[in-house]
C-alpha cells in the first residue's frame, strides 16, 4: 500500500439523500489502538452520526466502531465521542457557515489514507421533501435511460 492509497471503511449514503453537500473537508480523528484494529477489519458505521463544534474543537457523535474481539480490557465504548482534527481556519470557516440558517456538518466517509484514518466531512444544507422526491425521480429517469441504452446496444 502506497502513502496516498485510499481504502474506504464506511460511507454515509444517507447524507447525500438528506442534504445538499456544498463543501468537503478531510479531518484526522483521535483513536485508540483497538479502535484502529477494528477499523482495519471494516467494523464502522456512520449512518446515525453527526458533528458538533464546541469551544473551537470538532467532535463526532454516534460514530459506531465495534469493539475489537481480541481487545478485552483495552476496548473503548463503541459510541464514545471522538475528536476530529482540522486546521483552525477550517474550523472558523465551518463555524461561520453554521451560524447561517440551515447549514450543518455531517460525516460523509471514513477511510484509510496510507496508514492514517481520515474522516471526510461535508458542509451541508438540508433538503426539503420535494427536493428528495425530485432527486429520486431524476435517478429513476437516468436508470431507465441506461437500461434503454443497454438494450439498444445489445440488439
Amino acid at each position: 500500500m502506497g502513502k496516498d492509497s485510499i481504502k474506504l471503511i464506511a460511507n454515509n449514503k444517507k447524507a447525500y439523500h438528506d442534504y445538499f453537500i456544498e463543501d468537503k473537508y478531510e479531518a484526522g480523528i483521535c483513536l485508540h489502538g483497538t479502535e484502529v484494529k477494528s477499523l482495519r477489519m471494516g467494523r464502522c458505521s456512520i449512518k446515525e452520526s453527526f458533528i458538533r463544534i464546541e469551544d473551537g474543537e470538532v467532535y463526532v457523535y454516534n460514530m459506531h466502531i465495534s469493539p475489537y474481539e481480541k481487545g478485552n480490557i483495552f476496548n473503548k465504548d463503541p459510541l464514545r465521542i471522538r475528536k476530529l482534527m482540522l486546521h483552525k481556519y477550517e474550523i472558523n470557516k465551518l463555524l461561520g457557515k453554521m451560524a447561517e440558517k440551515g447549514y450543518t456538518v455531517v460525516p460523509l466517509q471514513v477511510y484509510f489514507k496510507g496508514s492514517l484514518v481520515k474522516v471526510e466531512i461535508g458542509l451541508a444544507k438540508g433538503k426539503k421533501l420535494y427536493d428528495k422526491r425530485n432527486d429520486i425521480a431524476k435517478k429513476d429517469q437516468r436508470r431507465e435511460a441506461e437500461k434503454e441504452f443497454k438494450i439498444r446496444n445489445l440488439s
